[in-house]
C-alpha cells in the first residue's frame, strides 16, 4: 500500500476535483433565468460540448473550462502585439511565472465578459442587484474552474484543463448516443465501434510515433579528462490537439446565422460533399499551423551549438536549422494530414448512419472525446510508469 501511495493520492484528488467540478455544473447559479433553448442549433450544441451544457441552465460553473481554453490563444495573440510581453516571454523561467498570472487574470477578465454578455443577451438587467449578483457568481465560478484545474495537474493525473473538457464531454455524449440509438437502431453500435477503433489506433500511431533525428557532441579535454563524445538524438513529433477540428466546425457553424445569404446555402447542407471537403482542408491548415508555431527550429540548433553538439553531416548553425525545419515540416504535414482523416472518420461514420447535424456537432463530439480518452490514458500511463520507476530509485538518490 506504501509503494502505491502516490499513484493513489493523485489518483483520489483527481476522482474529487471532478466530482466538485460537476457539482458547480449543476448548482444553479442565483438570479439567473432560465429559457428553454433552440433544440437543433448547431452552435448550441457546439458551446454545450465546450460547456457541459453549461449555458442551456447557466449554473454556477456555466462557462466550464472554455475561459481557460481561451485564454492561452489570446495571450499569445498578445503577446505579438505588445512587447513588454514579448520581453517577459524572452526573460526564461521569471517571465513565465508572469505570463502565467497574466493568464490566470485574463480567464477571469473572459469569464467576466462571459457572464456579462449571456446575461444580457438573455434581456436581464445587470446594473440592478440580482444581475450584479449573478454576474459575480458566474465570474467567481469561472476562477474557482481555474483552481481546480490547476489542483488536478499539480497534483493529480495530466493536465486539469484537457480533463475537465473530457469530464464535460462526456457529460453531454450520452444524451447524444441515445438520439442516435433511438433513430438507427443496432447499426449505430455496429459503425460506432468501427470508428472508435479507427480513431484510437490512428491517435495512438500519431501520439506514439516520432523521428529521431541523431545529434553528435564533440569530445572536450578538461585537464587529462575527456568529457562528451556521446550520442543522442532529437525527438521530433506531431502535436495531438481537438482544436483545429473544433475550430473548423465552428467557422462552418457561422454560414447560419445569415440565413438570407443564397451563395452560403451549400455550407448550410449537412450532407453536401463539398462542405465536408472543406471541414477536411480546414482542419488539416488549422492543425498544420498550430504544430508549425510549437517549436522553434533556430532554437534548438542555437542550442545545440551552445552545449557542443551538431548533426552528423550537417553543419552546425544555420544549416542545422534549416534541416530540422525540413524535417519538422515534413512531419508536422503528415500529422495534419491525420488528423484531418481523423476528423473524417465520424462524419463519415454518422453519415452512413443518415444522421443530422453531422458537422459539426456529433462528428466533433465524438473526435474530441476519443482523442482526449487516448491522451488522458497515455498522459496517465507516462505518469503512472514515472512515479514507479522513482519509487524504486529513491533510496538511491537519498
Amino acid at each position: 500500500m506504501n509503494a502505491h501511495s502516490p499513484f493513489l493520492r493523485r489518483t483520489l484528488v483527481t476522482l474529487g476535483v471532478i466530482v466538485l467540478f460537476r457539482l458547480g455544473q449543476s448548482l444553479p447559479a442565483p438570479y439567473v433565468t432560465v429559457r428553454a433553448p433552440e433544440a437543433d442549433h448547431p452552435l448550441r450544441r457546439l458551446l454545450d460540448l465546450l460547456t457541459g451544457g453549461g449555458l442551456s441552465t447557466l449554473p454556477v460553473f456555466a462557462f466550464g473550462v472554455l475561459p481557460c481554453l481561451a485564454a492561452p490563444p489570446v495571450l499569445r495573440g498578445l503577446i505579438v502585439v505588445i512587447p513588454r510581453l514579448a520581453a517577459l516571454r524572452a526573460e526564461g523561467e521569471a517571465g513565465a511565472r508572469v505570463l502565467t498570472r497574466y493568464r490566470r487574470r485574463l480567464t477571469v477578465v473572459l469569464g467576466l465578459l462571459g457572464a456579462v454578455g449571456v446575461l444580457g443577451f438573455r434581456g436581464q438587467d445587470i446594473l440592478d442587484a440580482q444581475g450584479a449578483i449573478a454576474v459575480v457568481c458566474l465570474t467567481t465560478g469561472t476562477a474557482l474552474v481555474l483552481r481546480l484545474a490547476e489542483v488536478i495537474t499539480d497534483r493529480g493525473f495530466g493536465d486539469g484543463v484537457r480533463i475537465l473538457l473530457l469530464v464535460q464531454v462526456l457529460a453531454v455524449l450520452p444524451s447524444e448516443f441515445l438520439r442516435l440509438y433511438e433513430r438507427t437502431g443496432w447499426a449505430a453500435i455496429v459503425v460506432m465501434a468501427v470508428v472508435t477503433l479507427s480513431v484510437t489506433v490512428i491517435t495512438i500511431v500519431v501520439a506514439q510515433g516520432q523521428r529521431r533525428v541523431p545529434v553528435q557532441y564533440a569530445k572536450r579535454m578538461i585537464g587529462v579528462r575527456a568529457y562528451g563524445g556521446t550520442s543522442t538524438y532529437i525527438p521530433l513529433r506531431f502535436p495531438q490537439a481537438n482544436s483545429p477540428a473544433v475550430l473548423a466546425a465552428v467557422l462552418l457553424s457561422l454560414p447560419v446565422l445569415w440565413p438570407g445569404a443564397g451563395w452560403l446555402e451549400w455550407l448550410r447542407d449537412e450532407g453536401n460533399p463539398g462542405r465536408i471537403a472543406v471541414y477536411f482542408v480546414l482542419v488539416c491548415l488549422f492543425a498544420f499551423s498550430r504544430a508549425a508555431v510549437t517549436q522553434d527550429m533556430d532554437k534548438v540548433a542555437a542550442e545545440l551549438v551552445r552545449v557542443g553538439g551538431f548533426v552528423p553531416g550537417i553543419r552546425p548553425g544555420p544549416w542545422t536549422a534549416e534541416y530540422l525545419d525540413f524535417v519538422h515540416r515534413r512531419i508536422i504535414g503528415f500529422g495534419a494530414f491525420c488528423s484531418g482523416v481523423v476528423a473524417l472518420i465520424p462524419v463519415t461514420g454518422l453519415a452512413l448512419l443518415d444522421v443530422t447535424p453531422r458537422v459539426p456537432v456529433a462528428g466533433v463530439t465524438l473526435q474530441v472525446v476519443l482523442v482526449f480518452l487516448v491522451s488522458v490514458t497515455l498522459d496517465t500511463t507516462r505518469q503512472a510508469q514515472a512515479l514507479r520507476l522513482q519509487r524504486r530509485y529513491e533510496p538511491f538518490v537519498r
